[in-house]
């Protein structure tokens, strides 16, 4: 095995110019992040200087077997934390042999709403919280409980230390340092309420970058809880009962919030909201009912609400931005699975864009 090791840890530098780019798009069902190699002549800094790429769509639930040419199209470079070197992570984007992007391809429409002048001046910062559950392989039932049984009822888990209250810091560490180094902009990572679930926070980042970051980093995770032999599970609510679900909390601000007065226009974005709030919890993940019950720091679905400090509510305003008078909102409904891509773009449409 050490053998083995010292062959995957191999530096490539010294006896070679080429390099491996690993191509990543997002496969049929929105939330399968796929990926494939290709050896490269020499370093790469910009997406532009490299080649686009195909794939067989017919395996992805993305094209049928007889038109299954799929086109990858890079998008945003990222150091590769596995290979190390001068190798990268792209991520991509996936359209038809004839230049139009796929049903699946929700990066597209949301570069749209992100180059629309209005919204470019407004300089859209995001900070998005992906909560996420780690659940042992072969039963799929939560990391560190016991098997078919549960452990202590909530309370000393939430950013615990400790052998009972705090499982898998190893991986969620390793992911962390991992995102560092690729350059994604993580900005923190802390234990959840729910034993075995933990969050990594993405951002500020801006606009189209915002999607780009959270999907490199969902991919970092799968490959290192894939190392660890641990599933990783996006799910809003992996157990069911008196136990916190999983969302994916987006903060946000525009230029005109984080400025004097931003907090009238705050309150105008947040009324905005609240008029497509249907449109929104329909983009905003999968399985969302089962954890937006009005239980467990959540408000309910069918109901939009709004507060300062209130993690009850479907939008939180902090109170460092009430007493600024300036700053950003919590929008508190995305899912752990939601789409950055749609949940970023909608926000800014709905807040800048928007006539009501």
């Amino acid at each position: 095995m050490s053998l083995l090791s010292d062959l995957v840890n191999l530096d490539l530098s010294d006896s070679t110019e080429k390099i491996i780019a690993e191509y990543i798009w997002i496969g049929g069902s929105g939330m399968d992040v796929r990926s494939k190699a290709r050896t490269l002549p020499g370093p790469v800094s910009d997406p532009s200087e490299l080649p686009k790429w195909n794939y067989d769509g017919s395996s992805t639930g993305q094209a049928p077997g007889k038109d299954s040419e799929v086109i990858l199209y890079p998008q945003a470079i990222f150091r590769d934390p596995f290979r190390r070197g001068n190798n990268i992570l792209v991520v991509c984007d996936a359209y038809t042999p004839a230049g139009d992007p796929i049903p699946t391809n929700k990066r597209h429409a949301a570069a749209k709403i992100f180059s629309h002048p209005d919204v470019v001046a407004e300089e859209p910062w995001y900070g998005i919280e992906q909560e996420y559950t780690l659940l042992q392989k072969d039963v799929n039932w939560p990391i560190g409980w016991p098997l078919g049984g549960f452990p202590g009822p909530q309370g000393p888990y939430y950013c615990g230390v400790g052998a009972d209250k705090a499982f898998g810091r190893d991986i969620v560490d390793a992911h962390y340092k991992a995102c560092l180094y690729a350059g994604v902009n993580i900005s923190g990572i802390n234990g959840e309420v729910m034993p075995g679930q933990w969050e990594f926070q993405v951002g500020p980042s801006v606009g189209i970058s915002a999607g780009d970051e959270l999907w490199v980093a969902r991919y970092i995770l799968e490959r290192i809880t894939e190392i660890a032999g641990v599933v990783l599970s996006f799910d809003p609510k992996p157990i069911q009962g008196d136990w916190n679900g999983a969302g994916a909390h987006t903060n946000y601000s525009t230029k005109s919030m984080r400025n004097e007065g931003g907090y009238e226009v705050i309150k105008k974005a947040i009324e905005k909201l609240q008029l497509r709030h249907k449109e929104h919890i329909a983009a905003y993940g999968e399985g969302n009912e089962r954890r937006l019950t009005g239980r467990h720091e959540t408000a309910d679905i069918n109901t939009f609400s709004w507060g300062v400090a209130n993690r009850g509510a479907s939008v939180r305003v902090g109170r460092d931005t009430e007493k600024a008078g300036k700053g950003y909102f919590e929008d508190r409904r995305p899912a752990s699975n939601m789409d950055p891509y749609i949940v970023t773009s909608m926000v800014a449409e709905t807040t800048i864009l928007w006539k009501p």
